[in-house]
C-alpha cells in the first residue's frame, strides 16, 4: 500500500506508477519534480540534495499514512533523491492511486506540499558565480 524510498541514484517514474497501478484505481496521479535551470533570476548549474535519512523516511511514511487517512488512497509511492543532480534530473516522484480522480489529485498535492514543509532535506544550489545551501522544502 505504501512505497517510500530515499535514493542516491536515478528515480524510476515507471516503477512508482507500476507500484500504485491496480484494477481498482480509476485515477492515478503522478507528480514528478525536475531540476530547473534557474531560480530567483539566477542560472542554476546543478543541485545537491542532502537528507537526514532516518527522519526523512519516517516523515515521508507519515505523509503517506496521513494521505490514506484523509482520502480513499489505494496505494501511494513517495521517492526522493539525494546527491548531485543535473538540470532536468528528477529529485522527487509521488504517485497516488484512488478509485476516483479528484481524491487522487488532492492526495498527491497534499503529499508534495507536506513533503516540502516537513521532510528534512536540504539542497545546495550551484550557480556560475557561487553556491548556496537552502532548505529544499521551505
Amino acid at each position: 500500500m505504501i512505497d517510500i524510498q530515499l535514493l542516491d541514484s536515478t528515480l524510476d517514474t515507471q516503477a512508482c506508477f507500476d507500484f500504485v497501478a491496480s484494477n481498482e484505481a480509476g485515477g492515478i496521479v503522478t507528480f514528478v519534480g525536475t531540476v530547473r535551470n534557474h531560480t530567483k533570476g539566477k542560472q542554476v548549474m546543478q543541485l545537491a540534495f542532502e537528507a537526514y535519512s532516518p527522519m526523512a523516511i519516517k516523515e515521508m511514511h507519515k505523509i503517506a499514512e496521513e494521505a490514506i487517512q484523509r482520502w480513499p488512497v489505494l496505494r501511494i509511492a513517495i521517492h526522493h533523491r539525494a546527491g548531485m543532480l543535473e538540470i532536468g534530473e528528477i529529485p522527487v516522484v509521488i504517485a497516488v492511486a484512488c478509485a476516483h480522480r479528484k481524491a487522487a489529485f488532492e492526495a498527491c498535492q497534499y503529499a508534495i506540499d507536506t513533503l516540502k514543509e516537513t521532510v528534512p532535506i536540504w539542497k545546495k544550489e550551484y550557480f556560475e558565480d557561487g553556491e548556496v545551501w537552502e532548505a529544499a522544502h521551505p
